[in-house]
């Protein structure tokens, strides 16, 4: 099956069939807010980062049309109010069927090398490409729990790299007026320190023969407002946080109303606003 963007390689946007744009808006639940006009904006910004970045298939995925839909959707959620210029300086997408190993290497305070293979559902490289997995990609419209989408993780990574420095401090343009370096670090670190805090406490509380890998552990966390990755560093801080920004805000803001407040003048949009 030939893609979306072979089909419409030299158009600067895509045309999205009406059933296939009513398919994917019915698989993410959490676009239903938006008025009509904001759906076709997103339909319009879709179709064209569709068209810009180059969405490629591996480990014999079959990259479908809605496939192709589904994460550019999802990827133009942060984008929406701020325009693809924010995705600028890259190209390549590369999608997997599922996590994807990746090589790593750490050196130890002992100058010892340590190198293994991690499994990771997206990574977006300083100027290169950004991977995703299709399966971990489809979880935001089903998953139950903290707020999760790695596509737009993995995007709001992408913003954040765009001075050079992965930190969790985006930049900030005459687009953002009201806001000022100064103020972000400090909300930022106040709001990421509590959340570090408040996971601290979980961990102390839990049973030493309590297995990583089960349910049980999640319920220890279920009353988080975030992701527990979250608490990694300030960058995963600013990613994860997004992503419960979109998909499942009203947590985000009755637990850090400052640092909500903070990502709604960043984004240009409140997705509590039509719930209020």
């Amino acid at each position: 099956m030939r893609t979306l963007l072979n089909r419409w390689m030299q158009s600067p946007s895509v045309a999205i069939p009406d059933s296939l744009w009513a398919s994917t808006l019915t698989s993410l639940p959490f676009v239903a807010r938006f008025t009509t006009n904001e759906r076709q904006q997103l339909r319009v910004l879709a179709a064209q980062l569709l068209a810009d970045k180059q969405m490629s298939a591996a480990a014999g995925l079959e990259l479908t049309s809605a496939i192709q839909v589904s994460i550019a959707v999802q990827a133009c959620l942060p984008v929406l109010n701020l325009g693809l210029d924010w995705y600028r300086g890259w190209k390549s997408i590369v999608v997997y069927p599922s996590e994807f190993l990746v090589p790593r290497s750490v050196t130890d305070d002992d100058g010892v090398v340590h190198e293994y293979v991690e499994p990771i559902a997206g990574e977006a490289w300083d100027g290169g490409r950004l991977v995703l997995s299709w399966e971990d990609a489809q979880q935001s419209a089903t998953g139950a729990g903290a707020a999760y989408s790695v596509v737009i993780h993995e995007f709001v990574h992408k913003i954040d790299l765009l001075d050079g420095a992965a930190d969790g401090v985006p930049p900030l343009t005459a687009t953002h007026k009201a806001l000022s370096p100064d103020r972000w670090r400090s909300v930022l670190h106040q709001t990421f320190d509590r959340f570090v805090e408040e996971l601290e406490l979980i961990d102390a509380e839990l049973p030493d023969d309590l297995d990583p890998e089960s349910d049980e552990l999640d319920r220890h966390y279920a009353h988080l407002p975030i992701d527990p990755y979250g608490a990694h560093d300030e960058a995963e801080f600013f990613a994860v946080s997004s992503e419960a920004f979109f998909v499942k805000p009203r947590r985000l803001r009755d637990a850090f109303p400052e640092w909500y407040a903070l990502l709604s003048q960043f984004f240009l949009q409140d997705p509590l606003a039509a719930v209020r």
